[in-house]
């Protein structure tokens, strides 16, 4: 039942991302997302840069979001950017995951 202006988008495949970076959410078994997420990337201009503030509870797939904005800003602008996050543990299989 989800809107089809949404269902498109609620594929990776759907944001532009380079075969290699879709290869490795997909052999994590991350191939699509849930709906709320697709619509946190679609509002306003946050794909051009401007800010968003979302809440969801632990495990709900807040950090995929995150993710996605910087990969399409740091791959789109050519840019660094830093992902902080709260915990050592959080913060060194994010370093695996995303090399």
């Amino acid at each position: 039942n989800v809107p089809e202006d949404i269902a498109d988008k609620l594929l990776l495949a759907s944001w532009g991302l380079p075969k290699a970076v879709l290869e490795k959410y997909h052999s994590l078994g991350v191939v699509q997302m849930f709906e709320w997420q697709a619509e946190c990337l679609m509002l306003g201009q946050v794909l051009e840069g401007k800010n968003v503030v979302y809440s969801a509870p632990t495990s709900a797939g807040k950090t995929l979001v995150a993710e996605l904005l910087i990969l399409k800003r740091v791959l789109e602008t050519r840019k660094k950017a830093i992902l902080i996050l709260p915990f050592v543990s959080v913060a060194k299989e994010k370093k695996c995951y995303l090399q």
